[in-house]
């Protein structure tokens, strides 16, 4: 019965008739990946390698705590536009230092990247680490062209990280985002054990859904995997479609047989899916 039961559909009753094991799988990306250490593993060694390349530019300070720190990969032109990706992990695990082979896709057409490290749960509530994205797009948009990424910046994250992209859209840095695999609406997850450590209030739940607040029209793209949770795949769905309502742009792009984790490919390479989109958002 529960595995039946859409636990995005309204985030209602059907959701409140579930058991705890069925909301906390409705949210276990982890537990619905067979492979996902591989996966992790070689992400993390390509990463190795993409920092290795650039070592001038890393883990520079954009505030005073140990995870304010940025990695960026410059571009050749400081005034190409630059890609700024936040990691995901349910606020609450990883870092930046993983991800970095992400910016080879764009790289390759001549961008700047950026990785902005933060805070996690529970040493930092959510409204903090929300504050500590503004604190890194504030240092490099005053900052970044010393280190070869003055353009544009287009803002990007997965799966937390998407949640953060898309509050950190109304920075006036940012001229365009793409969320992918995003968490957009936060009440469900004080149902699940991903509440232990972000000890969500109502506030927070109010002031920091993306769902919830004023859209901003800026262009924002929006993907997920067509093999995701469904609870995930609901969430894009209803950011795209409450943009829409509100007349603002951004495509929805459902990544054909991509999961939560293999969804990052189309992202690193230089042809790639997520790649081609993110070059044609800043207009």
């Amino acid at each position: 019965m529960d595995a039946a039961i859409d636990p995005g559909a309204e985030w209602g009753a059907e959701w409140g008739a579930l058991s705890r094991a069925a909301r906390d799988a409705a949210y276990n990306n982890t537990a619905a990946v067979a492979d996902v250490a591989a996966l992790h593993e070689a992400r993390a060694r390509a990463s190795l390698a993409a920092r290795a390349a650039s070592p001038a530019t890393l883990d520079l300070p954009y505030g005073p705590g140990e995870r304010h720190r940025i990695d960026i990969f410059p571009a050749a032109d400081p005034q190409a536009p630059c890609l700024v990706f936040i990691h995901g992990g349910y606020w609450q695990m990883n870092s930046k230092e993983s991800f970095a082979c992400l910016a080879d896709g764009v790289r390759a057409h001549g961008w700047s990247a950026a990785f902005p490290g933060y805070s996690l749960a529970p040493a930092a509530t959510l409204a903090q680490i929300v504050g500590e994205i503004g604190a890194a797009l504030d240092w490099l948009a005053a900052h970044g062209r010393a280190h070869g990424a003055g353009g544009p910046i287009v803002v990007s994250g997965w799966s937390a990280g998407g949640h953060l992209a898309a509050l950190a859209l109304d920075h006036p840095a940012v001229v365009a985002g793409l969320g992918i695999s995003g968490i957009y609406e936060l009440g469900p997850l004080r149902d699940t054990y991903l509440n232990e450590k972000l000890a969500l209030s109502d506030e927070q739940v109010a002031t920091l859904s993306p769902l919830r607040r004023p859209v901003v029209p800026k262009p924002m793209a929006i993907t997920y995997g067509t093999q995701e949770l469904p609870a995930l795949i609901a969430n894009s769905r209803r950011l795209h479609a409450y943009r829409a309502a509100a007349n603002a742009p951004g495509a929805l792009l459902p990544a054909p047989g991509r999961n939560h984790f293999t969804i990052l490919d189309d992202l690193r390479q230089p042809d790639g899916f997520l790649t081609r989109q993110i070059l044609v958002l800043p207009g």
